[in-house]
């Protein structure tokens, strides 16, 4: 049997998703909360993974098991055993064909920005920071070079392991809120590090180091020296996978506070 969960996690804690040998990692938690609830050693495969400090509003996994249990156990009983920062929100039964992964059209990122003098307190680990008053407008315009296929070289980690560093992204949105920007974008799949690149040659554009132009001359040299340094983890949340409705994942909506959904 094969059973999708669909769970959230705040990443400040954690050394990222994927199981590392020092542990600590969400996968590591997912696995062993799993294990326990169904008596037997449980992998699973999630949609998408994260770095260290990174979080998740819905992360999407796949699992198989022998083991009958009811869907509750799945979710309540898992969430017994999972520490805090972590929570499973649905399970559902999925047909053999269903890939977490690789049955996903697309994938949702947002990051937050806080743009105020003074450094976060409450939002200390959930938001990046920037202390100079940032031009939301111009990043808007520079983010709209960004629409469709391109070669996203200079957004690429060194480290990258994606066969291709061509993407097409649908959606790449800039607004503000308070003393909050929401930097939202929406592709086909992302490169190593590309949004938190992305959002940084952003915010050289908003304090006005480079013109919105910049990011159209990026695409084209395709050279990661050329753009700006990678900004912190810190804002990032990884919003889910985009999958075909035929495949009845239940739909569950972000709840980001109030004022900072898009």
């Amino acid at each position: 049997m094969r059973i999708a969960l669909g769970l959230e996690y705040c990443g400040t804690a954690f050394h990222g998703w994927q199981s590392q040998p020092q542990g600590c990692t969400v996968q590591d938690e997912l696995e062993a909360a799993l294990a326990t609830i169904a008596g037997e050693r449980i992998g699973v495969i999630c949609a998408g993974r994260t770095d260290a400090g990174v979080h998740a509003t819905l992360q999407v996994v796949h699992f198989e098991t022998a083991v009958e249990r009811p869907l509750t156990a799945w979710v309540r009983g898992v969430n017994s055993h999972l520490p805090d920062g972590v929570a499973v929100r649905w399970a559902a039964p999925v047909d053999d064909e269903f890939h977490a992964r690789f049955s996903a059209r697309g994938r949702r990122y947002r990051y937050l920005l806080l743009n105020r003098p003074q450094r976060p307190g409450l939002w200390q680990g959930r938001v990046g920071w920037f202390h100079l008053p940032l031009n939301v407008e111009a990043m808007q315009q520079a983010a709209q070079y960004l629409i469709g296929e391109h070669d996203f070289s200079s957004f690429r980690a060194s480290n990258c392991q994606a066969k291709t560093p061509v993407k097409t992204l649908w959606r790449a949105d800039v607004q503000q809120s308070g003393n909050m920007i929401v930097f939202d974008f929406e592709a086909s799949a992302f490169l190593h590090h590309m949004v938190r690149n992305l959002v940084g040659s952003l915010v050289y554009i908003g304090k006005g180091v480079e013109k919105p132009e910049w990011m159209e001359a990026l695409l084209q040299l395709r050279d990661r020296k050329v753009a700006a340094p990678t900004f912190s983890p810190d804002g990032l949340y990884f919003r889910g996978p985009i999958y075909e409705p035929h495949w009845g994942l239940p739909s569950v909506e972000d709840e980001f506070p109030e004022g900072v959904i898009a």
